[in-house]
């Protein structure tokens, strides 16, 4: 049997997550892990470019 999370599941879920750590912890987790997401996309186009700048040239 799947697991499916649906509209009305996921507005349940986030009621008890802001009901249990408040809406001021729920805001700043929520800010951190776009953070930390948008430092990952960095981190991967910054290796992305590393390596096409690194390829070797032929200079014979």
């Amino acid at each position: 049997m799947p697991f499916k999370l649906g509209t009305p599941e996921l507005l349940i879920l986030l009621t008890i997550v802001i009901i249990l750590f408040g809406v001021g912890r729920v805001g700043k987790l929520g800010a951190e892990l776009g953070k930390g997401i948008r430092e990952l996309r960095r981190g991967l186009t910054a290796t992305e470019e590393d390596e096409k700048v690194s390829e070797p040239r032929d200079i014979s």
